[in-house]
């Protein structure tokens, strides 16, 4: 690695933009590029770099209460949800998620509320400083780590209560992990995604995700893993001494459900109301009310009008987001096999009838072929279109593959021109599918909202 790549700066150390003065005037959007600069580290396995950059910091982890979130799929509505009941209990509740999909402040919420621009700079020019010096003894911090490390410190000086922590990527080597025993180490559904890193099958998968279980905490896991993966998250509770309940899908049935959300009961006495619709979500759901009776276990007060406020207060943009509309939208992030099952499932479900058009860019280094045979086929229209990342397919390809299952597909140059063509195709009655990845979901989600291309808030 040269030294202009190990991030040393004709400046000095932690001069990116020019002067001191210019320094000073750091901006929003100069903070959060000094951020994604650290993606040219990439990724490497090990706890040795967070855990340096942390104790450069003061060690804000180890004054933390954690509950740690790992999964495939659903991990982010798992954390959503038991943050909302957390903070409807009273608790000052924090909460750590990746990826965003419209602002990076999404990564940093405490008790439903983004951290200000402000405070990401400031957060910037406290880490940035550690990273750099920890780069002259030859340590180098990836993206994700410096963005950990900022959510650390930033829940700490705010002196939260409880940090509800999704994992990155994983488990066992990813950067959250260097936390000590959570309040409770949570699985949410596994499936097959970045097997290239974590392993090409779900055993080799559910190993990763159990590197997050330690002495002292208790495992919760989803009602619906995979056998082999079941087996495998059982026998690392056991080879770590500690409990592990695997939450009971029966406890949670449907009351009533349409495309705006799901009424639930919880064993059969508590009613709840939540944004989120799909099967898998009651199973999500299923997931985070075994989670509550563990914290209350522990001693945590959650009484059940806190667990009811929370559920009806939770929601995460693009995840079978439907928004009203000449034609209504039903936006997705999901971008793998398993979130392809699901909408599915939803389109299936809450749509039968409906001539639906789909919007759809993807990843280059995701199961493409995979994910477009579950959802292409009940498409009458497909416009591809590439999401502005690196590692994005290009439209022309998408549409090639995506034309195996349906038989009308087109290739835009753009959103704008994507989305221009989705609306003529809907005609009066149809209904538009955004979905594939979660990059494209930040691009279209402000075009949906707001009709002109400008920032929106989740």
């Amino acid at each position: 690695m040269t030294e202009k790549q190990a991030g040393s700066h004709e400046n000095g150390p932690g001069l990116l933009f020019g002067t001191k003065e210019e320094e000073e005037k750091m901006t929003y959007q100069q903070a959060v590029a000094r951020v994604d600069s650290r993606l040219r580290f990439g990724i490497k396995a090990g706890l040795d770099n967070i855990t340096a950059l942390l104790h450069k910091l003061g060690d804000p982890h180890k004054k933390l209460r954690v509950v740690h979130v790992a999964g495939t799929n659903g991990k982010g509505t798992t954390c959503t949800l038991l943050a909302a009941v957390l903070c409807k209990a009273g608790y000052r509740t924090g909460l750590f998620t990746s990826p965003y999909v419209i602002d990076f402040r999404e990564r940093f919420i405490i008790n439903g509320t983004m951290i200000e621009p402000e405070g990401v700079i400031q957060l910037v020019k406290k880490v940035e400083p550690a990273v750099l010096e920890l780069e002259q003894e030859g340590v180098y911090v990836t993206e994700f780590e410096m963005i950990t490390a900022m959510g650390f410190l930033w829940f700490s000086e705010q002196q939260c209560d409880v940090v509800v922590l999704e994992v990155g990527l994983g488990g066992r080597f990813d950067a959250t992990n260097v936390i000590a025993c959570p309040e409770a180490a949570v699985v949410a559904s596994i499936s097959l995604d970045h097997t290239a890193i974590l392993g090409g099958t779900v055993e080799q998968i559910a190993f990763e995700k159990a590197g997050i279980f330690k002495p002292g905490t208790t495992a919760v896991l989803y009602p619906k893993e995979p056998e082999g993966a079941q087996t495998v998250l059982e026998n690392a509770c056991r080879e770590k001494g500690i409990p592990c309940v695997t939450a009971r899908e029966q406890d949670v049935t449907v009351q009533d459900t349409d495309i705006s959300g799901t009424r639930l009961l919880w064993k059969g006495k508590l009613p709840l109301s939540m944004a989120f619709i799909g099967e898998h979500q009651r199973l999500n759901a299923a997931t985070v009310l075994a989670v509550i009776e563990v914290l209350r276990e522990k001693g945590w007060c959650l009484p059940d009008e806190s667990v009811q406020r929370g559920f009806a207060a939770a929601h995460i943009p693009a995840r079978m987001e439907y928004i009203e509309g000449h034609p209504p939208v039903l936006l997705d992030g999901g971008h793998n096999p398993g979130c392809a099952k699901a909408l599915r499932q939803v389109l299936e479900t809450y749509l039968p009838g409906r001539t639906l058009t789909a919007v759809i860019g993807m990843m280059a280094d995701k199961d493409s072929e995979t994910a477009l045979s579950e959802v292409a086929p009940l498409f009458a229209h497909v416009i591809t279109v590439q999401p502005q990342n690196p590692r994005s397919l290009p439209a022309e390809e998408l549409a090639k593959r995506a034309g195996h299952y349906c038989s009308d597909c087109k290739a835009a140059e753009s959103v704008e021109e994507a989305l221009s063509m989705a609306r003529t195709l809907c005609g009066e009655d149809g209904v538009m599918v955004v979905c594939g990845s979660f990059y494209l979901a930040s691009e279209v989600r402000p075009f949906l909202l707001s009709g002109e291309k400008k920032e929106a808030r989740p």
